[in-house]
């Protein structure tokens, strides 16, 4: 099953969350928190299950750029 991983850079570790399921963990480094995330998505699984669609997921991750000078009012039109 694959799932997503999203990973944050926090204050003083990175957050990893796997948005299909909404289950997040921690971590000192990527590697540390993926690896946790990890973890915890097995426990997940095993304590509450597939939910069902989890393997239809239409979650899509995408990166973007939004100027630091832009308006809010030239940005939505």
């Amino acid at each position: 099953m694959d799932l997503t991983a999203v990973i944050k850079k926090g204050e003083k570790q990175f957050v990893a969350l796997c948005p299909e399921l909404d289950v997040a963990s921690q971590g000192y480094t990527i590697e540390d928190a993926l690896k946790n995330l990890k973890e915890a998505v097995e426990l997940y699984i095993e304590e509450m299950g597939i939910p069902e669609g989890v393997e239809e997921s239409d979650t899509i991750i995408v990166r973007f750029e939004v100027k630091d000078h832009a308006k809010a009012s030239s940005a939505i039109r």
